[in-house]
């Protein structure tokens, strides 16, 4: 998926259906066909969309999205209704004696359910009798710890839908399931968070704290924000194994990480050396890539750098061009940067090999201008484009990535400029003790106080900056702490390239050669105080120089005690002191023993053995290297097994006009807020509560108040949960559109009042049969719903194999929604009628009840809450021994239910109630029509007369359909709409049309378009049009005319047909 790429699909029927639609389910079914002109015009209109829409292909993103509400008076919103109150003690399974509601409420379905579902174990694998294994396989997932930094956002809300959704459907297909739950400490967010609010609250930074009490201060925070994201992660319905939770900071992850970090550097895998790192001045530590976004520059650009005056500004986006005196020369060379405060630690020029010009410079000297310093001229032909600038390059090694290559290469002096703070140090001479920026404005006037300034142009350029502290960050020579990766990276290509780790999408399988080829060491130190201890001791000798950045002078251990003993051993007979390395380890080192540290490693856990490896990792794409890279390197280097067998990277969430969210912009959605509804003020007084920046504070309202000018309604679970896994395909980002959940919370409507319609017409004493089989007495209806329910669930679970969420909920919407809904509940009306033949009512009955049972099982992974309720109202099969849908069985295809004779047959049906549908809305006789089916066959005959009480249901306004035989004559005055070779729907008209006034009122139609086409073209014929007007608009005002003469074209020849109409008469 394509970060640029956003997800906007077209409306789709659902959608259309959705908004148009006003009345509930319930209501729906039971109107009479006597309604009033309007409303019948608008269904007749909408069952005709419908019915064209539904003929598309079920995986289309048009099948499964609701539509964009318009702001007018939406008779399908809720009624205002009193605050719910859960009166169900927690734990305890919901009462479900009572009535059910008139309309469906998020809140009072939503609540009890999951205490009780976690009470129960019913997410707890249960153990295989004497040991043995479960024959339908083993499902386990560890879940991506979310960040303990807050509250969680819409992106966590994404991969708990798509996670749970295949958790659930792995269980209920009677698979050992585990899902493992856990949060990750998040080193840096998190202590710059706590440092935020000490100083906002209390006007106190970490340092007066001191070490220890400031993290006994984080670990308070995290346990009041910890348990937050956990009672939110139940919100969202995750059914993890809580019983097996995990924190990257408690016993068992730091035992882990403890053991491999001594472990890798027993085998020399980790060492401490002085290279280049991502350094933020303004939080003092080392940063990865992850943590560093890049600020792309078109220009001169001025920036307000961190921890300086607001009104103090910088200019980036400039190459400033300068002179470096040949020693004993008249000579000079003039080179260019981006950062000229960096010329204080130049220890070369660089010049290609070939190049002319300096080839009698080769091997002689420039001359600082500032410090101190004889500056080599050497040839390197991998850093010199002769073609670019003056073809000399000045090199910096010890700040920049490109130059610390060249250093090697040639033995280059590395000298260090910056101190930790952001000032330069002794080695800038005269500019010691000045931050970096003002040194940078500072040189500039001082060379062109020397004659050495020569130009500023502008040049675009990328400026990398802190994600947490928005600091410019700096290339930082450090001693520090690495893990080669080299090796480990090849056999993490290897298991990808034999197909023992599948990656999917492809170009996430792409992604991940990408990086791995070109893998370097990685840096795992950060001088943070919040995280896992780096367990590596200094040994500082008595009356010896020590110097911290020899790695031959540290020692490792499980404990002190047992980095004492090594030290000993290392230097027996040796006075010395230990000494704890400050700093903490990267995050994503301890995040990338997850899989298996989880489950106990290094111990031979009973959890180790039964569940490792796991077998899907289920994460963003973003993270496939910062994470599943290291997690599959860690996993087979320490455990000899990959960490699990598929990858599936999920999309990036994104809001409505595709930007990534961002709390500065404002569009950070808390899915809370999406589940219960807020207001605007109410999303405003989060941002100022909130850690931001009084002027990104302003921009972020500004911003709601455009995108939530009402707020948001309050959607429920299901529908949020619903939406996201809806627009989840492979490489499509999601944009979260408030209003499409709100569909889904209208869909969830629909379900509700479809269900309480169907259970009064089982009535309360009706008992379903032991096992859902065909007595072989079945209608042409219920042999057509059983049909399309095995499709269905044929469907839905290929396309959850295959990881196809998108394809999964068009399949199960599709079949409630088009299929059971607005087809079966209303042919079998009639069938169901206290007077209609009681053995015909019972087999109707039965299949309702079965539709009923297996279309929630179908639609449970996705919406949890709402099929458990609905679930429990619905009456017991014998057979069936399943306290609650959530265990299940979920439906699998059946060869007895597949027919495509029977398909093919009611295909027939619903057309010529289609064709009835148009006819009516043609000739606007929309309430009393009389409708004859003429038959050229006997089969067809037969079909439709055994068909026409069903099909009259299906017509909006229909009074009576009559099947005529093979030659029987169609009654005069009926208008005539083809189905197919053997049957044709007529509607009688005579006498119910004035022919003459509707010709009329479209003649006044076509003289409309007539006028619009016609200035349209005049507009088109102007002189120069082609030359002066755009291609695009050219197009544009091409394709409208197209439309034009369509338009009149199909006026035209309805006006024919009423005029052919009057003919007849």
């Amino acid at each position: 998926m394509s970060p640029d790429n956003t997800l906007q699909p077209p409306p789709s029927a659902a959608e259309q259906a959705e908004a148009a639609v006003a009345a509930e389910a319930s209501g729906s079914l039971e109107k009479s066909k006597n309604q009033d002109k309007n409303d019948a015009k608008r269904k007749a209109k909408m069952e005709k969309f419908l019915a064209k829409q539904a003929a598309k292909a079920p995986g289309s993103a048009d099948a499964a999205a609701p539509k964009k509400e318009k702001a007018k008076k939406d008779k399908d919103a809720p009624k205002p209704r009193p605050a719910f109150t859960n009166s169900t003690p927690a734990g305890e399974k919901k009462d479900m004696s009572q009535p059910m509601a008139d309309s469906y409420d998020p809140a009072a379905v939503e609540s009890s359910w999951y205490s009780w579902w976690e009470k129960e174990g019913f997410f707890t694998p249960k153990p295989c009798a004497d040991g043995e294994t479960n024959p339908k396989g083993q499902f386990v997932m560890a879940t991506p710890p979310p960040n303990v930094t807050g509250k969680l956002h819409t992106g966590h809300a994404l991969f708990i839908s798509i996670q749970d959704s295949i958790v659930r459907w792995n269980r209920m297909r009677g698979v050992t399931t585990l899902f493992v739950p856990g949060s990750d400490h998040a080193g840096i967010a998190t202590q710059v968070v706590v440092e935020k609010r000490i100083k906002k609250e209390e006007n106190r930074t970490r340092e007066d704290y001191g070490r220890e009490a400031f993290v006994d201060r984080v670990w308070e925070w995290k346990h009041e924000y910890g348990a937050s994201i956990m009672s939110q992660l139940r919100r969202m319905g995750a059914s993890y194994d809580w019983t097996r939770e995990r924190f990257t900071l408690d016993e068992v992850m730091t035992r882990a990480t403890r053991e491999t970090f001594v472990r890798l550097f027993d085998e020399g895998i980790i060492y401490r050396s002085g290279r280049l790192v991502n350094w933020c001045h303004y939080l003092n530590t080392s940063l990865s890539n992850l943590e560093v976004e890049n600020l792309e520059l078109a220009g001169p650009t001025m920036l307000n750098i961190p921890g300086y005056p607001l009104e103090e500004k910088f200019e980036f986006g400039v190459l400033i061009h300068f002179a470096y005196k040949v020693e004993n020369s008249d000579e000079r060379i003039v080179v260019a940067t981006t950062r000229i405060e960096t010329m204080l630690g130049d220890t070369a020029i660089a010049v290609h090999p070939d190049d002319e010009r300096y080839k009698h410079l080769h091997g002689k000297f420039v001359c600082h201008p500032f410090v101190d310093r004889r500056i080599p001229i050497v040839a390197d032909a991998e850093n010199v484009d002769m073609a670019f600038g003056t073809g000399a390059v000045k090199i910096t090694p010890a700040h920049d990535y490109n130059d610390y290559a060249v250093g090697k290469r040639h033995n280059l002096q590395f000298i260090n400029l910056l101190n930790e703070d952001g000032t330069f140090n002794e080695n800038a001479g005269p500019y010691s003790g000045m931050l970096r920026f003002r040194v940078r404005k500072q040189i500039v006037e001082d060379l062109k106080a020397k004659g050495l300034y020569v130009d500023t142009t502008s040049n675009p350029m990328v400026v990398p900056i802190c994600t947490q502290s928005k600091d410019i960050i700096e290339p930082l020579l450090k001693p520090q702490w690495w893990v080669q990766c080299k090796e480990m990276a090849g056999k993490a290509m290897e298991v990808v390239r034999d197909g023992r780790l599948e990656i999917t999408p492809q170009t996430s399988e792409k992604e991940w050669f990408r990086w791995l080829e070109n893998i370097t060491d990685w840096c795992i130190s950060r001088q943070l105080w919040w995280g896992q201890r780096i367990p590596a001791y200094f040994v500082r000798i008595a009356d010896e120089s020590n110097d911290s950045s020899d790695g031959s002078r540290w020692v490792v251990g499980y404990t002190e005690a047992d980095a004492r003993k090594r030290a000993e051993e290392k230097f027996p007979g040796v006075e010395f002191e230990l000494e704890q390395d400050p700093d903490v380890l990267d995050t994503w080192f301890t995040s990338g023993l997850w899989p298996f540290a989880v489950l106990g490693w290094p111990e031979k856990t009973a959890d180790y053995k039964r569940f490792y490896p796991t077998t899907l990792l289920e994460t963003g794409w973003d993270i496939l290297f910062f994470w599943v890279a290291r997690m599959v390197m860690l996993g087979i280097h320490l455990t000899g097994e990959i960490p699990f067998r598929r990858v599936f990277c999920h999309a990036l969430v994104r809001d409505a006009q595709g930007r990534k969210m961002s709390k500065s912009l404002g569009n950070v959605i808390d899915p809370i807020d999406v589940i219960e509804g807020t207001t605007l003020k109410q999303l405003h007084a989060k941002i100022d509560s909130g850690n931001l920046d009084p002027r990104e504070a302003k921009k972020a309202k500004a911003s709601q108040s455009k995108d939530f000018p009402d707020g948001i309604p309050e959607c429920g679970t299901d529908a949020l949960r619903f939406t996201l896994c809806a627009y989840t395909a492979a490489g499509r980002d999601v944009s979260m559109d408030i209003m499409h959940v709100d569909g889904y919370r209208k869909f969830c409507n629909k379900l509700w009042n479809a269900t309480r319609f169907a259970l009064m017409k089982l009535g309360d004493d009706f008992v379903p049969s032991s096992h859902a089989v065909l007595t072989g007495r079945e209608s042409l209806a219920e042999r057509w719903i059983l049909h399309r329910l095995d499709a269905a669930a044929r469907d839905t679970s290929a396309a959850l194999s295959n990881m196809n969420f998108m394809a999964a909920t068009t399949a199960v919407y599709k079949f409630w929604l088009y299929e059971l809904c607005d087809v079966y509940i209303e042919y079998i009306k009639p069938i169901t009628a206290p007077e209609a033949d009681a053995a015909a009512r019972r087999s109707a009955q039965q299949t309702l009840f079965t539709c009923l049972d297996q279309g929630l099982r179908l639609l449970h992974p996705f919406m949890p809450f709402v099929t458990e309720e609905l679930w429990q109202r619905l009456p017991r099969r014998a057979s069936e021994s399943s306290s609650s849908i959530c265990i299940a069985a979920y439906p699998e295809p059946r060869a007895d239910y597949e027919s495509s004779v029977v398909e093919a047959e009611f295909e027939l049906v619903m057309s010529i109630a289609k064709a009835g549908r148009s006819l009516a809305s043609d000739y606007n006789v929309l309430s009393k029509s009389t409708f004859f089916i003429s038959n050229t066959s006997e089969p067809s005959h037969a079909l439709t007369l055994a068909q026409a009480d069903g099909i009259e249901t299906l017509v909006k306004g229909c009074q009576s359909i009559t099947a005529l035989a093979p030659g029987e004559a169609v009654p005069a005055g009926c208008a005539v709409a083809l189905v197919n070779e053997e049957v044709a729907m007529h509607l009688l008209v005579r006498g119910r049309v004035d022919i003459d006034q509707e010709v009329g009122k479209i003649e006044k139609q076509v003289a409309k378009a007539v006028g619009l086409k016609d200035g349209l073209v005049a507009k088109c014929n102007i002189p120069n049009y082609t030359s002066n007007v755009p291609e695009a608009v050219r197009e544009a005002n091409a394709a409208k005319i197209g439309e034009y003469e369509a338009e009149i074209n199909a006026l035209q020849t309805a006006i024919k047909t009423f005029l052919t109409l009057k003919g007849s008469d």
